[in-house]
């Protein structure tokens, strides 16, 4: 029987480069693969659906699924997580404390993005909640950016557009807004403008924090199949996400041989290390059951925030036959 010629589009990273280089393959699958960034596959994923398989944003496919009409179906893979405490910038001149920001103005590429929630739910437990601040919409480095997927806020919430030919960057930097949270660091931020600073002094050890009292490494990409292939091959999600799994237990593996650091900076297996004391062996764990609280709390933030219509499940997302994986 010949192999499914797919499409795969996902992100160069250690946990997906066994993928990428053909160590490993997914059963029944001849893939042609394109590593692009996630702001490329996920623009083109939520417009067109050109791919057959993809790394796909968390907060985009669960609004999607709210509404019916996700092109994907959900693969529990979770090739992208962080902890959004260092995402969140300040002007420090102003912004102590995070009940600070609140009746304040907060900068956001996309209201949606996923690294947004997360970082909306660090800010609601400590008690600044979405409807407590002024967001205001617009690019980090390149002025117009819109939203990828079109989205309905609550009335309760206030989102303004940043003035036509500015960027997020430099609002923050001339003092027009109070903070933007996002996953790039914004350029402002990185030349050392004056008064610009991460809101947590030491975010590690607020993230370190945050773990050790919720449990919560924080997703933020999922992989998504074209739900009519999906439906025509019941095999293959399954099949996708055993492959997946596998590129990530090999890059693990590859990162625990301390006969030669893997990556180009000092103390990796170190790094690693901590992260097992204070996480666990797999603490980057694929699979339904074993991120279900994380995806709880997400889909609880997800709707709290006035993203998703309907407070959607965590089954509901991930194609039946990838809720449970053999055990040998």
């Amino acid at each position: 029987m010949a192999k499914l010629a797919l499409s795969v589009a996902v992100g160069d990273y250690d946990r997906t480069r066994p993928l990428i280089d053909g160590t490993v393959r997914i059963d029944g699958v001849e893939p042609t693969i394109m590593t692009l960034t996630p702001e490329e596959i996920f623009f083109r994923a939520f417009r067109d659906a050109p791919f057959d398989v993809c790394e796909l944003s968390l907060s985009s496919f669960t609004l999607k699924t709210a509404l019916g009409d996700c092109p994907y179906v959900g693969v529990p893979a979770f090739v992208s997580r962080a902890f959004r405490h260092t995402s969140i910038y300040v002007r420090k001149d102003r912004i102590k404390r995070p009940q600070d920001l609140k009746g304040r103005k907060i900068g956001v590429a996309e209201y949606q993005l996923t690294a947004n929630v997360w970082a909306r739910a660090v800010l609601a437990d400590e008690g600044v909640a979405a409807t407590d601040v002024t967001w205001v919409r617009g690019g980090l480095e390149q002025a117009g950016r819109l939203e990828k997927v079109a989205v309905s806020l609550p009335a309760s919430l206030k989102l303004a557009a940043a003035a036509e030919g500015t960027t997020l960057s430099e609002l923050l930097a001339e003092g027009a807004i109070d903070a933007v949270i996002s996953p790039r660091a914004p350029s402002c931020h990185d030349h050392g403008a004056a008064h610009v600073g991460w809101l947590f002094d030491d975010p590690i050890a607020a993230a370190k924090a945050y773990y050790a009292r919720t449990r919560i490494f924080p997703i933020m990409h999922i992989v998504g199949i074209k739900r009519a292939l999906a439906e025509q091959h019941p095999w293959l999600p399954a099949a996708v996400l055993k492959a997946f799994t596998l590129a990530k237990d090999a890059a693990l593996k590859h990162l625990s041989d301390t006969a030669a650091t893997k990556v180009t900076l000092p103390f990796v297996e170190e790094q690693l290390g901590a992260a097992r004391a204070l996480m666990g062996q797999d603490f980057w764990s694929y699979g339904l059951a074993a991120n279900r609280h994380v995806l709880d709390a997400f889909l609880s933030h997800h709707h709290e925030q006035g993203l998703s219509p309907r407070r959607v499940s965590a089954d509901e997302l991930f194609h039946p036959s990838t809720h449970e994986t053999v055990k040998v």
